[in-house]
């Protein structure tokens, strides 16, 4: 019998985070995207990364059909962005500055390193979806990374 959620989101906030925005386009050619910290490296050869994104998000159903995705990784002073992209609804890019990257995914201009890919597997994964992408491009520069621990969000210590 598994865990209850309540004791199970307890438990995983105790793992340390860095916070991402994932991006993706529509149909209509709109950017959509979401904050997420369930982010993971899976391969360097191929280079492959996963992302999970929640059913009920509005941006899920857009992952479908773009096939293309990017990870936004977010520095401390993005911790505004993350807030801004983990409210629901309306048109997040009004007043973000990004830039359509080699897969047409947006790449936030405030990210402290992005990774843009294509999906290439995809799986269903409870009330999430697994987005399996194949890293195309990629950059970072300098800058400390956002975390999020234990329902908050933190620094590295210096």
């Amino acid at each position: 019998m598994p865990i209850e959620k309540q004791e199970f989101r307890r438990v995983l906030g105790r793992f340390a985070a860095g916070v991402t925005v994932v991006t993706t386009i529509g149909d209509d050619g709109r950017p959509y995207g979401l904050t997420a910290t369930a982010f993971t490296s899976v391969s360097l050869e191929p280079p492959l990364v996963l992302v999970c994104v929640d059913k009920q998000s509005d941006s899920h159903p857009h992952f479908h059909t773009a096939g293309v995705f990017a990870v936004n990784f977010l520095g401390v002073e993005d911790e505004h962005l993350s807030r801004h992209f983990a409210v629901s609804g309306g048109d997040k890019f009004t007043e973000v500055a990004f830039r359509r990257g080699v897969t047409g995914a947006p790449v936030l201009a405030e990210a402290l390193a992005f990774l843009e890919c294509r999906i290439v597997e995809v799986v269903a994964g409870g009330d999430h979806t697994i987005f399996l992408g194949q890293v195309e491009a990629a950059d970072a520069r300098d800058g400390d990374p956002l975390l999020y621990y234990c329902g908050a969000y933190r620094r590295l210590a210096t």
